[in-house]
């Protein structure tokens, strides 16, 4: 097999291509390369007036979605009217059920000011106009007609019975009638003097009398009902015309909304009911210690059954539109609203001003932008979005209400009419299982706006790309980037993209590699941005992340991790992994070894019996055994007992990368011929004996290079790859550079045939029409290894030897 160029191993971007020496020349681009798919979901949804049509935002972070989403819903937000404003107000018959009143947008704000200076003005006008002498007058007149209708009762009575010689006298203990002898008062001496008969008439004449006076008496209480009335009468007719007046001065253009004029008729009633409030108020305030000035009648909490409870309220500007919200913490309670409580004599209560908001409430009319990870996470809070969308209105349910963690009084407030659109941003894992576990998503969010990785490496795409970063610079106050500093960044959007034919669209990571850029070109004093201040940023990111690397490399150097890269050995042979440690990725070598001999056809995967094999793994495994039966000796039983194992790996093994590095291996241990310690391997295999692509492949390859150059370069050391990752390859300049010198080898193979011609040095034969592999070759060694495994036990099994045996060899 042919070695790949050292043209084949890096796509590089010639800044002489670029239409320009610094970014500072060309044209901003603030829109998203190749995410067509994506955006046009974005402003489907964002169109649709249709309920449920809501957006999931799916793909990797550091794509762009959320400057998209928020770009395009705003532009939409533009075209759409602004949406009302919400209140609560008083329910004066039931208080436990606040109104939620629609308004206009714009006058929830007026309306509540209206009311501040209702009350304040109210809070003046009432108590003088009680203390004014018309009132003052008339309250007089009231009480002195009702003295004059009780006093002319009592001085008839008393005339009366002064006609009948019988006193009416006033004690502290009430009312008392005596007997008069000669305009004198009878003695209770004189009365046991006179003679029965007298006292007789005398006491008839006083109990009859009693009686009358019982009634007199009787019309007093009717007299001050009446007084009472009257006065309240009186007090309602001032208080009538003083509210009247005042809510009369109130703005024409909220009398002229319908709810609004409704409401302040209530408002009217209870105030000409409640005009007692202004009065005792007053008198607080006047033996309070601070003049009436420093506190608005308003804010004091008896009036707080007139105070209007500001939801919502919109910007009224020309160019408002409807509103974008986001919630960054997305708990029930910031949802959808709650309902806070105060403590009042030890005891926690509420009333309808203490109902707050929540995001539903201010995107109503708009959209709202969640993260959908966040939503789910908080308790509650996705049950509490989907039953809002569903019942398309908002319903403010307190968390301790719903689990029963408190008993105190709580409030009913009618629900608020809902109408906006939702938007989830997610990654494509969580999407799948809101769509398999949650059979609501799907009716709610019908729209996926999917935004893609990569994008093709075109000239056009690289020159968009280009103003891209340009554009970023400027926003962020950075310097400009020169032509070659724009072609580093441009490969290295390739390598993140693992495809050199692919740009990477993960915008965040270039921004930042960006940054710490110019963060270098400050530091030399340089007015641009240049490709060694890229590379710098690059090599720096890689040192701050290459400690645990740096170490496993050292480990293999001092042979404390025992890797060869010289010589032959027998079934072993130098597989290639990839460890990830958050964003940052590594290559390493890991020897691998076969042993095998006679069997019964079972070939054991010691890291799957040990329970460090991963199903990927052992998938791979099972593979190779399906590729030997199916391959050699066909005519006999299948007679191997072999095993495979990773050597000195401690942690779990998984994926089907090395499963072609341990099919090699098993071929080296049946054919006998050992395979070159120089050369490592990764690669799939399929049972047909296909290498198949695999990930990570530029990591692998300059793992197993540091290894190779930490010991010494010979030029016979490389990496085996499969044809199909050749153009995945964007290795490191100084591994392309080796390549070039003649160093080390990249080799592609599409077989496994052909890859252990490589590793053996030896032809691997194909079977030729008499159904034979041709003598000598890696094929014809396996097959006669097998087909001597099966003779052998064949004549074993006839020799009646295998009575002991624990039935492997059966």
């Amino acid at each position: 097999m042919k070695d790949l160029p050292s043209a084949k191993l890096r796509n590089r971007c010639d800044p002489e291509t670029l239409p320009f020496r610094t970014t500072a020349e060309i044209e901003d681009f603030r829109d998203l390369i190749g995410q067509d798919r994506a955006l046009d979901a974005i402003r489907l949804s964002s169109e649709l007036p249709h309920r449920d049509f809501n957006l999931f935002v799916l793909g990797p972070s550091g794509t762009g979605r959320h400057d998209a989403v928020d770009k395009l819903l705003r532009e939409q937000a533009l075209k759409r009217p602004v949406p009302s404003d919400w209140v609560y107000v008083n329910n004066f018959a039931a208080a436990h059920k606040p109104v939620a009143m629609r308004l206009p947008a714009g006058t929830a704000t007026t309306l509540r000011k209206a009311m501040q200076d209702l009350v304040d003005d109210l809070a003046s006008d009432i108590p003088a106009l009680f203390e004014s002498d018309d009132y003052q007058t008339q309250r007089r007149a009231i009480e002195e007609e009702l003295g004059e209708a009780h006093e002319a009762a009592m001085t008839e009575f008393a005339d009366r019975a002064k006609s009948e010689n019988v006193a009416l006298l006033r004690t502290p203990m009430g009312f008392m009638l005596a007997a008069l002898h000669d305009g004198q008062i009878v003695k209770p001496d004189d009365f046991q003097k006179l003679s029965p008969k007298e006292q007789e008439e005398i006491e008839e004449k006083i109990e009859r009398l009693q009686e009358e006076l019982a009634v007199v008496l009787r019309e007093a209480p009717k007299l001050e009902k009446e007084h009472r009335q009257r006065v309240e009468d009186l007090n309602a007719e001032m208080a009538e015309r003083a509210v009247s007046a005042r809510v009369a001065e109130i703005s024409a253009d909220l009398m002229a909304i319908e709810p609004v004029a409704d409401y302040l008729e209530k408002v009217r009633q209870d105030m000409i009911a409640h005009a007692e409030l202004f009065l005792i108020v007053a008198s607080q305030k006047k033996e309070g210690n601070f003049p009436d000035a420093i506190s608005r009648s308003h804010n004091r909490p008896e009036f707080s059954r007139y105070v209007v409870n500001v939801m919502v309220t919109q910007n009224c500007a020309e160019d408002a539109g409807a509103p974008v919200e986001s919630e960054k913490l997305p708990t029930l309670d910031r949802l959808i609203g709650r309902i806070d409580h105060v403590s009042e004599m030890g005891s926690l209560v509420t009333n309808f001003t203490l109902i707050k908001p929540g995001a539903l409430h201010r995107a109503n009319g708009g959209y709202l932008v969640l993260d959908a990870r966040h939503v789910l996470s908080e308790p509650y809070a996705w049950d509490s979005l989907k039953r809002c969308l569903r019942n398309q209105s908002v319903s403010i349910t307190s968390l301790a209400e719903r689990l029963s963690l408190v008993s105190t009084t709580s409030l009913e407030p009618d629900p608020i009419p809902l109408d906006l659109r939702v938007v989830l941003i997610g990654d494509r894992m969580l999407h799948a299982l809101l769509v398999m576990l949650d059979p609501d998503f799907n009716e709610l969010f019908k729209i996926q706006a999917d935004f893609e990785e990569v994008v093709e490496r075109s000239p056009e795409n690289m020159v968009l790309f280009a103003r891209l970063i340009g554009s970023y610079a400027k926003r962020e106050g950075l310097r400009p980037v020169t032509a070659d500093g724009v072609a580093r960044l441009l490969d290295e959007a390739t390598r993140v993209a693992e495809d050199s034919e692919k740009l990477s669209l993960r915008l965040r990571a270039v921004g930042d590699l960006l940054r710490e850029a110019e963060h270098y070109a400050g530091g030399r004093g340089c007015d641009n941005v240049e490709a060694a201040d890229i590379e710098r940023a690059i090599a720096e990111k890689e040192r701050r992340a290459s400690r645990i690397k740096d170490r496993m490399q050292e480990a293999i150097t001092r042979e404390t991790i025992l890797i060869d890269t010289t010589g032959e050995k027998l079934g072993q042979i130098n597989g290639l992994a990839v460890i990830g440690l958050g964003d940052y990725r590594f290559g390493r070598p890991s020897r691998i070894s076969a042993r095998v001999r006679m069997g019964a056809g079972k070939l054991i995967d010691i890291e799957r019996e040990v329970e460090l094999g991963g199903p990927l793994h052992s998938k791979g495994v099972m593979i190779l055994s399906g590729y030997l039966a199916s391959h050699y000796a066909l005519d006999v039983p299948y007679s191997l007992h072999a095993s495979l194992v990773f050597e000195q790996s401690y942690g779990g093994v998984d994926g089907d990368s090395a499963s072609s590095a341990e099919l090699y291996a098993l071929l080296s241990a049946l054919s006998g011929l050992p395979i070159k310690q120089g050369i490592a391997v990764t690669g799939s295999v399929n049972q047909n004996g296909e290498v198949q692509a695999i990930g990570g492949v530029n990591e692998k390859i300059e793992g197993f290079f540091e290894t190779c150059a930490a010991r010494g370069l010979t030029g016979d050391q490389g990496v085996m790859i499969p044809k199909s990752n050749v153009e995945h390859l964007m290795l490191r300049d100084d591994v392309v550079q080796a390549v070039e010198d003649g160093k080390f080898r990249v080799i592609p193979v599409a077989s496994i045939d052909e890859g252990i011609e490589v590793l053996t040095g030896t032809p691997a034969g194909s079977r030729a029409a008499d159904g034979a592999f041709p003598e000598g070759s890696v094929n014809a060694r396996v097959e006669a290894t097998l087909r001597d495994y099966a003779e052998t036990r064949r004549a074993f099994a006839k020799s009646g030897k295998n009575g002991n045996n624990n039935g492997d060899d059966k």
